[in-house]
């Protein structure tokens, strides 16, 4: 790829990873990702802003070919896939000062071995003047490392903001515009690696809010030309309002807990309740946390496996515990076939979830009449919960 003009002085070097299909051994990428680095161009100084993944370096060296000077590396977030590249980067200029948040140097030093003389720590509102474009930085904890900032291009009304506002996406559109494909990746996004720090993304959308800004530009997928896009879903995202929605992530060894799900769901559907279930074997986890961001309900089905929950499910309900959804209620459901704990160990992985459990239906067995019954209360508990959102 070439650098792709944002605006006159202001380029974008992207790295795209077209056939990344996982990110930190977890993550599906069905889209893969891009590494997006910016080069600001002043009257008297240059500026890079966050680099590339290392096995990507090549290709941001290579729009760097013809880039005589950087005086600034711009390390916005430690992590690898934004700051691997910047000792290549240093390298080639060997002038260049890297400028991070305070906290951020110490993890330059520890995960990149940067040199601790390269580095100057910026603090909350510091601002660097290049010759006609000043770069602001604004701290920003916790989208999604303590460390991580975004900077602000006063002239050119742009916002660089690294992880926050990212998509998981590699595309060769420039430009997010109204793309609901976008949209989709953002959601995502947020599902997989920012919803644990909801609370915390609230207080950093209102420290944005009086910059004056008409790009965001994130270091992974596309520019957002219409920044009020993203924005207002991250508000929503993050806000307390959850849906009229139940997520049932399941798995069922001989039949019993898929049968006990399927009743369950038409007595949702039946008392006007959207249902989405995810059979785990086969389900994509992204999928999972995206229906997580805006559901009022979960419910847990699990066979059992020598006495506790199938591994899958105690593998998911672990996950759904780390991401923090808002959730409001919970419910397990499953089988046994001479006895289980199940119930008791599954309750023990969501100490993160504050939510109010409105019941247990366990069967041995194939569930007959009676289970059906105790499923058609425990839809009967969520209507009446969700009427009253």
């Amino acid at each position: 790829m070439e650098p792709r003009k944002i605006c006159n002085g202001v380029d974008l070097l992207g790295a795209l990873d077209w056939n990344r299909r996982l990110f930190d051994s977890l993550i599906p990428l069905p889209d893969g990702t891009s590494y997006n680095a910016y080069l600001v161009h002043g009257t008297e100084k240059t500026a890079l802003i966050d680099s590339a993944d290392p096995k990507m370096a090549d290709s941001l060296m290579q729009q760097l070919e013809h880039v005589e000077r950087i005086d600034y590396v711009i390390s916005q977030h430690s992590e690898q896939d934004h700051s691997g590249a910047i000792p290549e980067v240093l390298k080639k200029y060997p002038g260049a000062i890297v400028l991070c948040s305070p906290k951020a140097k110490p993890i330059l030093v520890d995960h990149l071995r940067i040199v601790p003389d390269l580095i100057r720590t910026v603090e909350d509102g510091e601002t660097i003047s290049l010759g006609g474009k000043t770069l602001r930085f604004i701290h920003t904890p916790w989208v999604h490392w303590p460390e991580t900032m975004v900077t602000h291009l006063a002239e050119d009304r742009i916002l660089f903001t690294c992880d926050f506002f990212g998509s998981h996406l590699a595309t060769t559109e420039l430009f997010a515009g109204t793309n609901p494909y976008v949209y989709e990746a953002a959601k995502r996004y947020y599902a997989e690696i920012m919803m644990p720090f909801h609370m915390e993304i609230r207080g950093n959308l209102e420290k944005i809010k009086p910059l004056a800004f008409d790009y965001i530009a994130p270091s992974h997928g596309p520019v957002y030309d219409k920044p009020e896009l993203i924005v207002s879903a991250y508000a929503d995202w993050v806000s307390d309002r959850v849906s009229n929605l139940v997520v049932i992530p399941y798995i069922s060894m001989h039949g019993s807990t898929e049968a006990m799900v399927d009743h369950l769901v038409s007595a949702l559907v039946s008392r006007g309740i959207e249902v989405q279930k995810f059979e785990l074997s086969t389900t994509d986890i992204g999928k999972l946390a995206m229906s997580l961001v805006d559901a009022a309900t979960i419910v847990i089905g699990t066979p059992t496996v020598q006495l506790g929950p199938h591994p899958s499910v105690f593998a998911t309900t672990h996950l759904a515990n780390a991401l923090r959804p808002k959730l409001r209620y919970a419910a397990i459901i499953g089988s046994y076939g001479w006895g289980t704990k199940a119930v008791e160990q599954l309750a023990g992985l969501i100490p993160n979830l504050t939510v109010e459990v409105l019941g247990t239906v366990l069967c041995k067995g194939f569930p007959g009449e009676e289970t059906f019954l105790a499923l058609d209360d425990i839809a009967e508990k969520i209507r009446e919960k969700h009427a009253a959102l």
